[in-house]
């Protein structure tokens, strides 16, 4: 079931957001060669604890870390571990953070020095892609408008993405009703309200939309070793579009409500 949240649950909401943009600060400083992603990892985690939250994603599904930390040919659920970032890396670093119970969650991929012409392509496509599905958002559009502009904004720009991950609907769970696919037709699915809370996060493979699970169980790779990057923010739909609740724009944390 998709519901409006309440005043208050976005109060929690906005105050998780913060937390989550925080967080994502922190890990876009701290991108440099040599640095390994676990300690990207614990720098977000002590981010999110020392503004007032938890790490959403510890333990969530069995997940053993506070991020996901993926590179390059990574497409999601990288784990952060010893292996150390290089010249020349992009990293999509998957952060949330609940507040009393509400998640924020946000996504982007960094560089790390000087990286190709083709990877920064890909990142102007895959975060034009956010914000084009975004254009869509509003009350009384259908949910698969934001489906359809993603995808066609990355297939015109001879992109792909992977059919098995989508955006979610968010609150008191990280992942809620409804899915919100990057790639459809428009006109479909439920008509969005205000109040309602999504994560949308376009995934885009400079290759073919075919994927492998390693050994692990988590990390997913695209299949021909292609470079794959990932945006997302956690929005809440008003009446005439949107709210951006995982903006990097807000300072610092509200007071307490």
């Amino acid at each position: 079931m998709v519901r409006a949240k309440s005043n208050q649950e976005l109060t929690f909401m906005r105050k998780a957001g913060i937390i989550v943009a925080l967080a994502h600060r922190a890990a876009s400083a701290a991108m440099r060669a040599g640095i390994t992603t676990k300690e990207v990892n614990d720098i977000v985690e002590d981010v999110i604890r020392k503004n007032g939250g938890e790490p959403s994603f510890k333990g969530l599904y069995g997940f053993p870390a506070a991020t996901c930390i993926s590179i390059n040919s990574v497409v999601v659920h990288g784990i952060p571990d010893d292996t150390k970032l290089q010249n020349g890396d992009i990293v999509s670093v998957d952060i949330g953070a609940s507040y009393h119970g509400y998640h924020g969650d946000s996504a982007w991929t960094y560089t790390v020095g000087e990286i190709s012409n083709n990877a920064r392509e890909l990142l102007m496509i895959g975060e034009n892609a956010l914000f084009e599905g975004l254009k869509m958002v509003k009350a009384g559009n259908h949910l698969t408008d934001i489906s359809h502009a993603i995808g066609e904004y990355v297939y015109a720009h001879n992109c792909s993405v992977p059919r098995e991950f989508s955006g979610h609907g968010i609150g008191t769970s990280v992942h809620e009703d409804p899915s919100v696919p990057n790639f459809g037709s428009a006109g479909h699915g439920i008509i969005l309200e205000e109040g309602m809370t999504l994560a949308i996060e376009p995934i885009v493979l400079a290759g073919k939309p075919k994927i492998k699970v390693m050994n692990d169980g988590w990390t997913v790779r695209t299949k021909d070793k292609s470079l794959a990057v990932h945006f997302e923010h956690t929005i809440v739909v008003t009446k005439d579009g949107y709210e951006i609740l995982t903006a990097w724009n807000k300072e610092e944390l509200p007071d307490n409500g």
